[in-house]
């Protein structure tokens, strides 16, 4: 037995026996402190590693939402861009129609009771726009004036006679309109024009009616 061995040896073999066995206990106890410090350290790397991933976690995550609102904020600039342009849209194509309807009721000008004032204030207003520069010295101004036919007996030759007079110009008629209503006035030698018919008219105020119209 081991017991009977022990008896055997000699105190030198008992010491090293000895001294073998406290060698082999400070081992152990060498080993298992080196593993109670790597647990420590695996474990300690674990709760870093946990920490760093919920610190990266709520990073990723306050990242997205700050995307998702951005998107959320372009998606809603874009729509209301998108709502004003229609609305814009929809403004211009009613405006078309009413100012298309205007122009279509000027053709029935004639027909108003007082066309016959109107068209003589047309022809003043455009002689004075016409301007007298063209006049040369001991002669006349020519002034041809250009009308559509009912705006044409709506005037009558007195008109151009008695607006004559009054600017010192001989006026004559010429070449008859016909795709618009109203008068327009040139020199003779058909250097100076001034428009005044009613669809010009209404061309140079639409800028200004659009606003009230549309409302």
């Amino acid at each position: 037995s081991t017991d009977n061995r022990g008896k055997d040896m000699s105190p030198e073999q008992n010491g090293i026996q000895a001294l073998a066995h406290a060698i082999q206990e400070e081992a152990n106890g060498e080993a298992n402190r080196i593993l109670a410090q790597a647990q420590a350290e695996a474990e300690s790397i674990r709760r870093q590693a946990q920490a760093q991933a919920e610190t990266q976690g709520e990073t990723i995550l306050k990242r997205a939402q700050r995307e998702a609102q951005a998107l959320r904020g372009h998606a809603t600039a874009a729509a209301q861009l998108e709502a004003q342009k229609l609305k814009l849209e929809r403004r211009e194509q009613l405006l078309e129609r009413v100012f298309a309807d205007a122009r279509t009721r000027l053709t029935s000008a004639a027909q108003w009771p007082d066309y016959g004032s109107i068209a003589r204030h047309l022809l003043r207003e455009a002689v004075e726009r016409l301007g007298a520069d063209a006049v040369r010295p001991g002669a006349p101004q020519v002034v041809v004036v250009r009308v559509d036919e009912a705006t044409r007996k709506a005037l009558g030759n007195k008109a151009l006679t008695d607006l004559g007079h009054e600017f010192d110009v001989h006026l004559r008629f010429g070449e008859p309109l016909t795709r618009t209503h109203g008068v327009a006035v040139e020199t003779s030698d058909g250097h100076r024009l001034y428009d005044n018919t009613l669809e010009t008219r209404l061309a140079r105020m639409q800028a200004g009616l659009r606003t009230p119209v549309y409302h």
